[in-house]
Formats: C-alpha cells, structure tokens, sequence
C-alpha cells in the first residue's frame, strides 16, 4: 500500500498511525496538496490527501473511508472501533468532532495565509466553531473514567482527537490552551509520548500565499 500526503495533516497522520497499529506494511509518499497537486492528481481528482492507494491499484480516499477498509483488514479482535453498537455510534461522533474541528482549523489556517482580503466573520465564526467543539469534547472526556476514550485500549477516537490538537496548536497557538480544557490536554500528552505518535509525526508546513 501506499499513503500519500504530509503527516502534518491530522487526516493523514491518523491514518499513518492506525496503519503501525495494525502492523500493516505500507510505502509513504510525502506529497503536498499543493506543491504535488497535478501528481496527486492522477490517483486522486480532489487532490486531496490521505490517498491510499492499494496492492491491486485501487485508490481510497477520504480517511474515514481508508480506516473502514483498514479496520477489515486488522480484523474485529483488533480493531480499533467497535463493529456496531452504541459504542461504535458514539465513537463515531467523537471521530466526527475531532475531524469537523480539524477542518475548521485548516479552513481558518488558509484563510489567514491565502486570502490577501480575509474574512473578519468568516475568521470568527471559524474560531467560534473551534472553542465549542473544544468544549463538548473537554465535556465529554471528563465523564469518562477509562484510560482511553471508549475503554482500556487506544482507539481511533483518540487518535483522531490527539492528531487534531497538534494540529490547532502549531496553526494556532492562542486557540487551545491546556488549563481550559484539561482532560484534552492530557489525552494529547498521553498518545503524542507513545513511540508511533513520535514516528508519525512532521512539524506544520503551511502554504504559501
């Protein structure tokens, strides 16, 4: 298999991550969606990365669809979500607000650096959607008394999660502070001293404008 994108993008990072829990082989293309546009391109037609491509030339896209066929791959004993349930549905969600988050964050990372007229609503609206997603997360978090979010095992929530908040700090370093949301900041601090987490790891690279 082959992973195609930066691992500064939480999208690609969690899927680079699950593929070393699963002990899943794979070759790593560190392409840029923008740099590497036209190349990524020819396997993806949104230039959009994660891109997996597979042994047989099938391409995936979109991470929630890549960890899905991963998550088949690993087998139900070890995979990292829960295959039906209100388990699997809750996870889900958490998934969802880490990932609506990340894309937040990224929409208002571009908007900062790419538009030479920016948005001031556009900006707040963006930052308003971060702190509140922030907080049903925190909220979340603290009701849960397991280890890891939905057990005594790491799982994708986490990861997702843990991904994301490196990326909204490096982006934005006044958007996330660790003594409003606490039990964030700890989960983060948890995975991100794990030796994958370290691995898979890229400082941010932004675009140009």
């Amino acid at each position: 298999m082959i992973l195609i994108g930066q691992y500064d993008s939480p999208f690609v990072r969690r899927v680079a991550i699950a593929l070393r829990f699963y002990d899943l082989p794979f070759e790593h293309w560190p392409w840029s969606t923008f740099g590497d546009a036209e190349k990524l391109g020819a396997y993806n037609p949104l230039r959009r990365v994660p891109t997996l491509v597979l042994e047989d030339g099938e391409v995936l896209i979109e991470s929630a669809a890549i960890l899905d066929y991963l998550d088949e791959l690993a087998g139900p004993d070890r995979a990292m979500l829960a295959p039906f349930g209100p388990e699997r549905r809750h996870a889900l969600k958490t998934i969802a607000l880490a990932m609506g988050l990340g894309d937040k964050a990224v929409s208002l990372l571009y908007e900062k650096i790419l538009r030479k007229d920016r948005s001031e609503l556009w900006v707040e609206r963006c930052r308003t959607q971060i702190g509140a997603t922030l907080d049903a997360l925190e909220q979340d978090r603290a009701a849960r008394s397991t280890p890891w979010w939905y057990g005594d095992r790491i799982g994708h929530a986490d990861i997702a999660v843990a991904s994301v908040l490196r990326f909204v700090r490096e982006a934005h370093p006044d958007a996330f502070q660790a003594e409003t949301w606490p039990r964030l900041a700890a989960l983060a601090a948890e995975c991100e001293g794990l030796a994958v987490f370290q691995e898979i790891a890229q400082p941010l690279i932004p675009p140009k404008g």
